[in-house]
């Protein structure tokens, strides 16, 4: 139902169309804003194993001298063999080659923050009880 506005609200889940407009708008605003600076640029790894099945990867982007993790998976029977530290130093390596010269992640208490922290990465803040009373997201950042 239209208000006295003349808008109304359309709630609902997942949108593509909406995302990807969001997105189109949003980098409008941020190129004007930020003339000179080349557009954001996804950044992805993947390791893969001899089968070629994905075992792990890392996805986020690139911005002005700014990366950011958005997600990091490793498969399960590949944990601790080392794969997770080599997502992120072939993330840092292609960030840096952008002219990155930080990265930014986050990450929930029942995740992973220690594995950042042990790659070098550091607590900068942290949204207690979310997204359970139990749990926090937790953010980090290195120096690159």
């Amino acid at each position: 139902m239209t208000d006295a506005t003349g808008f109304r609200s359309e709630v609902g889940e997942a949108d593509a169309a909406l995302d990807q407009r969001l997105s189109d708008e949003l980098d409008a605003v941020n190129a004007t804003a930020t003339v000179g600076t080349p557009a954001a640029r996804e950044l992805t790894v993947r390791v893969v194993d001899e089968a070629d099945e994905l075992a792990a990867g890392v996805s986020g982007w690139t911005w002005g001298v700014a990366a950011g993790i958005g997600m990091t998976w490793v498969r399960e029977d590949a944990r601790g063999s080392g794969l997770g530290e080599r997502l992120l130093a072939d993330f840092e390596t292609e960030a840096r080659a952008r002219g990155c010269t930080h990265v930014f992640v986050t990450s929930f208490t029942f995740q992973a923050p220690g594995f950042y922290e042990k790659q070098g990465y550091r607590e900068i803040f942290r949204w207690q009880g979310v997204p359970t009373a139990d749990a926090d997201d937790v953010h980090l950042r290195k120096e690159l």
